[in-house]
């Protein structure tokens, strides 16, 4: 549910993460001792936020014609809490900007969701002043955090490529650009680029920023309540970590997924 306030999300019930598998699976121990399969509704590699034994939270749905009846929502990481549902971020942000709370898309008129800009691609966000100036934006999911830097993508994305040259070639034609990356987690202190997973993706951030498509980010506050906007942190666009993560483990899964050639639809 959407509101003034942000994501309020339903009641929650707390266990702990034994696996998460096949993508969109992950089995749950509930505080009672049950065992539970949960929907996962993240599609990324959710690389380092799906530790076996860390505290998550899941949904319950009364809908007879789900197959699952639970869905997992937020997992409690040492440092943070993380929500892990890629289908907030576009709701979350499109309520912001109709509020005003997001100060670089103030003084729309009309703002649109999931609107068809080519053939083959939609953006997320289409908004219109009455003068007939447009700004289209893109928003995309975050969680991965090192060091205090988010990144994204987790995991390599054509998709997401796809969706920066759509926005470079629309600033070429006149409108506004904007890709809006929401951090759901609030231990960052700067975004860049994940050059080290997806080194075409960070290059064509870089080239899109400087043909005049805008870069925004958001993290955000989070707890078993509500997921919220918060306040922008600091866009780096050097690849500086381009071949390392900090994490040996997780430079080991990103070894993992090249040589699997992992390809998210994020």
């Amino acid at each position: 549910m959407m509101t003034d306030k942000g994501h309020l999300l339903p009641p929650l019930l707390r266990g702990r993460l034994i696996k998460r598998y096949k993508r969109f699976l992950a089995d749950v121990e509930l505080e009672t001792g049950e065992t539970v399969t949960a929907h996962c509704p993240n599609s990324g590699s959710m690389m380092g936020c799906a530790v076996p034994g860390s505290p998550v939270w899941i949904s319950t749905s009364s809908n007879p014609k789900r197959k699952l009846k639970y869905t997992w929502e937020l997992v409690q990481m040492p440092d943070t809490m993380i929500g892990i549902n890629t289908l907030v971020p576009n709701k979350l942000v499109k309520q912001a900007v109709e509020n005003g709370l997001i100060d670089e898309l103030a003084g729309y008129d009309r703002v649109k969701a999931e609107v068809k800009v080519s053939d083959h691609t939609r953006l997320d966000l289409m908004l219109e002043k009455e003068t007939g100036e447009t700004c289209y934006v893109e928003i995309k999911n975050c969680t991965l955090v090192q060091e205090g830097v988010a990144m994204f993508p987790d995991a390599v994305t054509t998709r997401g490529q796809k969706h920066l040259d759509e926005l470079e070639r629309l600033v070429s034609q006149g409108h506004r650009g904007v890709i809006f990356y929401l951090i759901q987690r609030m231990d960052a202190v700067a975004f860049q680029p994940a050059s080290m997973i997806d080194p075409v993706y960070g290059e064509k951030l870089a080239n899109a920023a400087k043909n005049g498509v805008e870069i925004i980010t958001r993290d955000t506050i989070i707890d078993t309540g509500s997921i919220r906007t918060n306040r922008s942190v600091p866009v780096r666009l050097d690849h500086g970590v381009k071949t390392q993560l900090a994490s040996p483990g997780l430079q080991d899964k990103v070894r993992a997924m090249e040589i699997l050639k992992y390809t998210n639809r994020t």
